[in-house]
Parts: C-alpha cells; structure tokens; sequence
C-alpha cells in the first residue's frame, strides 16, 4: 500500500513539473476578434501639410528631389491661398507655369499617379473681398464673406461655393459638366474638365480662430452656413456653378479642422443642418459636409479641458487628453447612426527649444528621434482608436536655420532640405513594411501590443506608452506550432528596417519593448 501511495505521489510530481515547464501554460484560448468594422490602414495615418513651392526649385521646374521626399507619405494636404487660384473675383487660373510660377494641373497629376491622396484645403480669404472691409479692419484671415454680410446665411459666402465649383469642375471626375459655366478665361475656348486628380476638398482652415478676432472667428452656425454654400451651392437654391457636389457628386467635402477639439461645435453644426438643410428620405441629417475634421497637438497645454502643470513642451501622445478628446468624436458620430469618417489633418512636434510643442531628448535619443517616436505613435494610437486619416505638420520647416521666433510650429518640418528627418524615416520604413495593413486590434496595453493584418498575413507593433525611457518585458505568443520570428527594428537614417529572424518557445517569444516601436511578424 505504502509502495502504491509512494508511486502515486511521485506520478503526481512529475506531471507538475513537465505542466509548468511546458509552454502552453497559461496561454490565452480567447479568439481575438476584429475591433471594429472600419478598417483603418495605416499609410492612411501619415499624411503630410505643405505647399504648392515644396513640389517647385527657385525657378519653377518640377524638383524630383523634394517629390521624392513628398513621396514618402500617403497624403499631401495643399494649403492653398484661394488668390492663387482667383486673383480677381470670377477670374480663375490654375496653371502659372506659362508666365513663370507653379503648375496644380501637374502637382496633382504626379501626386495622383503615385496614389498619393491630395486634401485641398481653399484658405486666406481673397483681397479682393478682404478690401471690402475697411483699412483698420483687413487681414488674410477674415471670415471670406464682404464687409456686413450676414454672417449665418449661405448665400453670403456664394463666392466661395463658386470657387469650390471651380475646383470641382476642374480636379473631379465628372466631365458632363456645362463648360460655359467655367471661369477660366485663358482656356475659354476648350476648358478644361474632369481630370479625375482629386478626391478631397476643404473649405478653410480653422474656422474657429478665436485668436484673431471676431471677423476671423466664426461660430459653429456661421461656418455650417459657409460649408452649406460651399457643399452643393445650399441644395442648388444659389444658383448654378456654385458648389462642389454641383460640378461632382463624387468629391468629398471635409470641414475645415477646427483648432480647438471640441466635439460641441460639430454637434451644433449638425443642428444647423438639420434646421437648415433637413433630413434625407434615408433617414438621415442632410450635412452640409462628408468628413468630421479637428487638430490637436499633443502638448501638456489641455487649457480648457482640464487644469495642468505646464512643462511648456510636447508630450508623448498616449499622456495627455488625446484619446480621450478622438473617442469623444468618435462616440459623437456612432450616436448619430450615419458612418461620418473622422479625420485629423493637423498634428506634430516642433524641434525648436523654445516651443511648446517641442520634442526633447529622452535617454540616449536626441530630440529628433523622440520627434520620430512620438509621431510614429500618434498614427499607431489614432489608428487604434477609429480616426480615419491624419495629417502631420508639416513637410518643410517655416523657419530658416539658425533663425528663431516666438512661432511654436517653425521647426516643425519632417524632411530637412533634401533629406528625411528620422520622423520620416519611420514613416517611410513603417509604411514600406505595412502600409496596406489594416488596424485590427489590441492584446495589450502596457506595454501597447497592436495587432494589424492583411488578409491571412498577421503583424504585432510593440511599444511602451511614456516618455522616461521605461523598458517592459512582454511575452507575445504567435501560436503554438510556431517555430520562428521576424523582428523588425526601426533604423533612422535608412530606407530599410533591421531585420532579424530568432527562433521561438513552440510560438511564444521574450520581448523587450522600449519606448520605440518594433514589429514582430510569425514566419
């Protein structure tokens, strides 16, 4: 008996021993399922600001150098001043190359051949509406309706539907267009139309400019007005050749981003629809707009959202209100039932040791590196909360070297002259490596562990959330049966990851995550 029992206990140990040695302890047997219908990929969530000069030498010849650099993003958001386009009212022009200047007909070409997505955004009111104000009063930025117009009424800011039509007419896909309607003179003979090179147009930049004044800031009535008449001409009542959807219906109309991330100032522009413009027989409000678009910085500025302790600098995005401020949009627009993308077209750190977006030095890395981390994290961490597409300020810096003002955003730049910056060069590695890859969900949130995939094909992006150079161990397990991995390493300076191929514990696999981000894949 006593033979037995002694058997039956050592039987007992042994077993204990192999099930804690053995891999499979304690592995998760919960299915992970996709997080959300929208898929969202990644190259969509390095877009870039810029202008029409960043594509141009000094002397108006297409540079391959710059579009190269320009290449590395998947979107180019145009700051266009609207001047340029129509130097006097009803008087449009958008090929300067003749006369010496710069060419949209081509900048959107070359960009639309490499399937680089262009956002127009139509800025600066005109001077020729600007002079309608008086002397004391004018500057670039003012509501773009005359002097003493009505602020809250469509037809106010007819002149800005017509040039969206313009655009529209000229840049959409529709060339069933009436061509009497276009306002080009130096083509009047055979006008041109539906070139297909453009999807996105925006109507102004920060509408809610507080900072200016009241003829520069308008209230969230005042621009639904503006956006009404610039959409489809506020349902045809302005008359033809006003509006974007009335030159193509195809086009997509994203609102001004508005600088300050309220979700209450979409929320009463959707009101003013609804009164407005009414709702469709589908059911839902007839907007005057197809895109949802706010900026945030990611600084320890949170002003009106919540008191703080100013380290006047930037922050790594995963420690200020930043997520918090996206889910409000994105819980806005799932209340409404009608699928409204949310984009950001404006967002990134400065380098400059006098700005309060600056990015600093964490650890061994300089500046720039944490500039690259922080960046490559904000397109990670917006992508994971269901933000659609994100613009970065911006491509060049405002300032020249060696130069300094009070301006927070002057050296903001990504590339420098001929040449990426690391922030850049992570983009261009993360993209080259993934960018068709769609956000698919998370395990873990500190460390981070994204999960992304494309088709059958499955990769982890590892990172921790801070910014004091914390290091985690983490376990990933890339299923049992796994007998290698691929870790890729970002390499600043280069075109390529580092790449290294280590075996695994029957699919489990030791980690150390930094505070940068690395990509693991099952081979």
């Amino acid at each position: 008996m006593k033979k037995n029992c002694l058997c039956l206990i050592f039987l007992l140990l042994v077993t204990l021993v192999f099930t804690r040695c053995s891999p499979d302890q304690n592995r998760s047997t919960v299915e992970v399922k996709p997080l959300r219908d929208k898929k969202v990929k990644i190259k969509d969530m390095f877009g870039i600001n810029g202008f029409e000069w960043d594509f141009y030498d000094n002397h108006y010849n297409f540079d391959t150098a710059k579009y190269s650099l320009i290449k590395t993003f998947g979107g180019f958001r145009h700051f266009l001043d609207w001047d340029r386009i129509e130097p006097e009212k009803g008087v449009f022009r958008f090929n300067h190359k003749p006369e010496g200047g710069w060419s949209y007909d081509e900048i959107y070409h070359k960009a639309h051949q490499d399937s680089i997505d262009v956002l127009i955004d139509l800025q600066i009111t005109p001077v020729w509406i600007v002079n309608t104000y008086p002397a004391a009063k004018r500057q670039r930025d003012l509501i773009p309706i005359d002097y003493k117009a009505v602020r809250d009424k469509p037809s106010s800011y007819k002149e800005i539907g017509k040039a969206g039509f313009q655009i529209a007419a000229r840049y959409g896909r529709n060339r069933n267009i009436d061509k009497r309607l276009i306002q080009v003179p130096k083509e009047s003979a055979d006008p041109v139309i539906g070139l297909g090179y453009v999807k996105y147009v925006e109507s102004s930049n920060e509408p809610d400019k507080w900072w200016k004044g009241k003829d520069c800031e308008q209230t969230p009535e005042e621009y639904a007005a503006q956006l009404s008449a610039f959409y489809d001409g506020h349902k045809g009542t302005l008359g033809k050749g006003v509006g974007i959807k009335n030159a193509d219906p195809t086009m997509v109309v994203v609102m001004g981003g508005i600088a300050k991330p309220n979700v209450e100032y979409v929320k009463r522009m959707v009101e003013w629809c609804k009164k407005n413009r009414g709702v469709k027989k589908t059911g839902g409000i007839d907007l005057c707009f197809d895109v949802i678009n706010y900026h945030m910085y990611s600084n320890d500025y949170t002003g009106w959202f919540a008191s703080f302790r100013s380290k006047g600098r930037g922050v790594a995005p995963e420690t200020n209100d930043m997520t918090k401020i996206a889910v409000s949009f994105t819980d806005y627009v799932k209340s409404l039932g009608q699928a409204i993308p949310i984009w950001s077209t404006e967002t990134g750190y400065d380098l400059s040791d006098n700005s309060i977006q600056r990015a600093i030095a964490i650890g061994a890395k300089s500046k720039e590196l944490t500039q690259a981390d922080w960046i490559l994290r904000l397109g990670l961490m917006y992508a994971r909360l269901g933000i659609d597409k994100l613009f970065f300020y911006q491509l060049y810096d405002n300032n020249d070297p060696g130069t300094e003002t009070s301006n927070p955003f002057g050296f903001s730049g990504l590339v420098s002259k001929n040449k990426r910056r690391p922030a850049s060069d992570y983009i261009y590695q993360t993209t080259k490596l993934m960018g068709n890859y769609n956000y698919y969900n998370t395990i873990s949130n500190d460390p981070i562990v994204d999960i992304y995939k494309l088709g059958n094909k499955m990769m982890y992006v590892l990172f921790v959330p801070d910014e004091v150079d914390r290091k985690e161990k983490y376990q990933l397990d890339l299923g049992s049966g796994t007998k290698t991995a691929l870790i890729y390493s970002l390499n600043p300076g280069s075109d390529q990851m580092i790449t290294k191929e280590v075996p695994t514990n029957d699919g489990l696999l030791e980690l150390e995550t930094t505070e940068t981000p690395i990509f693991v894949q099952a081979k």
